[in-house]
């Protein structure tokens, strides 16, 4: 909807009419090479030897998955290793033969108490847990014993260690962060100093600070090369103030970060017409280290899918306007 001020006399009466054009373009859907939400549609294909990339770098595999699948391996590999584990002292008290003369009071079992599966799984998680109850414990006369607790304690460490650091890191992840670090809706471009300029608004919540908040954009747009060459989805810089160190952020209240279209930018061949028709993404990446966990912090958000509606009002940018 646009609103149109006509002027009768000394009187202004706003007409409202509708825009079959602006209705198109909310009706148009394109697929976005980054999402607000700053997760990046790719999939990767004809790729040979994916799977066991992927199984090379098990650790991180594990922290990226979802927490769904992170629960359940947690769940599956801690059960699995404790049924393997008493299985394993089930085996020996068998081959022994202590699990028939339990009441023998001369014998001398391998594991004191220790008489059928349940009661290994018992024994098994009470040494892997360091409960210690006292009621089952290892004998000296069993050296295969003592040999398979060595083995527990070490293999116990290792799975304690590789699940746990990985929900560790899982759940220490500033990704949640992004949360608290707004945008502005749109992006505009305005008369800033003299100069034709993009801006769009970024502020952030928390009364934590960011610490070494750094900004970049990158434009996303598909060129042919004078040789004939297609490049899709091209990466070309924006300057944010790189070279006078604007990029730099203090995030303790809303910044405008501003683009000068001049004759290095991107924009600069291009008229109103012109960018209302391109086909083009801006993405902007804000980088630093959240200040209470230490934790670096990154975060891709799209401002702009080639034309945002805030664009249409070139000269119409209110820099005092809430983010």
């Amino acid at each position: 909807m646009s609103a149109l001020r006509k002027k009768f006399g000394s009187d202004y009466q706003v007409v409202t009419t509708t825009s079959s054009s602006h209705q198109k373009d909310k009706r148009r859907k394109r697929q976005r090479f980054v999402d607000k939400n700053g997760r990046c549609n790719v999939q990767h294909g004809n790729l040979g030897g994916e799977t066991s990339r992927y199984l090379s770098d098990l650790f991180t595999t594990l922290v990226d998955l979802k927490w769904r699948w992170n629960l359940f391996i947690f769940i599956l590999t801690y059960t699995v290793a404790w049924l393997f584990m008493a299985s394993m002292w089930w085996v020996i008290a068998y081959i022994r033969g202590d699990l028939y003369r339990t009441h023998d009071e001369k014998y001398t079992p391998c594991v004191a108490n220790v008489y059928n599966f349940p009661s290994a799984f018992l024994f098994f998680i009470e040494t892997e847990a360091t409960i210690g109850y006292g009621h089952r414990y290892i004998t000296e006369k069993c050296p295969e014993g003592i040999i398979l607790f060595l083995f527990q304690s070490i293999l116990g460490s290792i799975v304690d260690a590789f699940l746990i650091g990985c929900m560790f890191i899982k759940m220490s992840q500033p990704k949640k962060r992004a949360e608290t670090l707004m945008f502005s809706e749109n992006a505009a471009i305005s008369m800033r100093d003299g100069k034709l300029t993009l801006m769009f608004r970024v502020g952030n919540l928390r009364n934590s600070h960011m610490v070494s908040a750094q900004i970049r954009c990158k434009l996303l747009k598909s060129r042919q090369t004078p040789e004939g060459e297609f490049l899709p989805l091209d990466q070309l810089e924006l300057d944010v103030g790189f070279s006078t160190g604007a990029d730099q952020l203090f995030l303790v209240s809303p910044l405008t970060i501003c683009h000068v279209i001049d004759t290095k930018s991107p924009f600069y061949e291009l008229s109103q017409r012109s960018m209302q028709t391109e086909q083009f993404e801006i993405v902007v990446i804000l980088e630093g280290i959240v200040e209470t966990t230490g934790k670096l912090f990154c975060l891709l958000f799209l401002i702009m899918h080639c034309l945002k509606p805030g664009l249409q009002n070139w000269l119409h940018f209110i820099l005092g306007s809430p983010i």
